[in-house]
C-alpha cells in the first residue's frame, strides 16, 4: 500500500500539480541559525516533539488498558476505526473556524484537550472501563488530527519566505525525534513507574507545550503561490 501510494504521488506531481511560477532573480538559501532563532518556529518545532512522543508513549499503555477493560486484542480496531471516523467529522468545524480568525483559540484548544485526554486515561489506569477509554480516544482523535492538520500549515506560513525549507526540515526532523523519543522513554516508564506514571508524563509534556504555545499569533491568510514567489523576488 505504501509503494502504491508513492507511486501515485510521483503520477500527481508530473501531471497534476502545476508548474512553479518563474523566479528572474535567485531567492537566498535560508539558514540554520535563522531557523533556531526564530520565536514561532521554535514552539511549532516543540509542539511537533511532544505531540508525537506523547501520542507513541501512550499507545505504549492504551492496548493493555483496553484489554483489562475486557476487549480481546484482537478486537481493538472496534474502538479506534469509529474514534478516528467520528473525529474527522468532528474536524470539520476547524476550516469555518480558521476563517473567521480563531485558529489560534482553536490550536490551543485542541492543545488543551490532548492535555485532559491524558488526566482521563491516568484516572482510567486505575479502574479502566470501556465506554470511558472510548470517549477519550475519540477526543484524543479530534484534538490530534487538528494539530496535525495545522501545524505543518503554520510552520510554512510564519517562516521567512527565503528560509520555508529550513524551518520544515527542522520541523519534520523534530517530528521524527519524537516518535522515537515517545516510544522508548514510554516504554520505559510503563516498565518502571506504571502506566500511572506514564501518563503524568505524557501531562506534563502537555502542559509545558500549551504553556510555550500560548503567547502565539495567529499568522496571516494563506498566500497563493504566484503571491509568495512575488514575496521572495522583493526580498532579494
Amino acid at each position: 500500500m505504501t509503494g502504491g501510494l508513492a507511486l501515485a504521488c510521483i503520477a500527481v506531481v508530473l501531471w497534476w500539480t502545476p508548474p512553479a511560477p518563474e523566479q528572474k532573480t535567485a531567492a537566498p538559501r535560508g539558514r540554520l541559525a535563522e531557523v533556531l532563532n526564530h520565536g514561532p518556529l521554535l514552539r511549532l518545532d516543540v509542539g511537533v516533539f511532544v505531540l508525537h512522543a506523547v501520542q507513541l508513549a501512550m499507545w505504549v499503555a492504551v492496548p493493555t488498558l483496553l484489554v483489562r477493560a475486557g476487549l480481546p486484542q484482537d478486537a481493538h480496531w472496534h474502538v479506534y476505526l469509529p474514534a478516528v471516523l467520528a473525529s474527522f467529522f468532528a474536524m470539520g468545524a476547524l476550516f469555518p473556524l480558521e476563517r473567521r480568525g480563531y485558529l489560534r483559540a482553536v490550536f490551543l484548544s485542541a492543545v488543551g484537550l490532548v492535555l485532559l485526554v491524558q488526566l482521563g486515561l491516568l484516572a482510567a489506569s486505575f479502574r479502566p472501563g470501556l465506554a470511558a477509554l472510548s470517549v477519550l480516544l475519540f477526543l484524543f482523535f479530534c484534538g490530534f488530527n487538528i494539530l496535525e492538520a495545522t501545524q505543518p500549515s503554520l510552520a510554512s506560513r510564519v517562516a521567512p519566505p527565503h528560509a520555508r525549507g529550513a524551518a520544515l526540515g527542522v520541523y519534520n526532523t523534530l517530528q521524527s525525534l519524537g516518535f522515537f523519543a515517545g516510544g522508548a522513554v514510554g516504554g520505559w516508564l510503563a516498565k518502571n513507574v506504571g502506566l500511572p506514571g506514564l501518563f503524568i508524563a505524557c501531562a506534563v509534556l502537555m502542559a509545558v507545550w500549551l504553556a510555550v504555545a500560548w503567547p502565539m499569533r495567529a499568522p496571516h491568510s494563506r498566500k497563493t503561490a504566484e503571491e509568495v514567489f512575488a514575496d521572495e523576488a522583493q526580498a532579494t
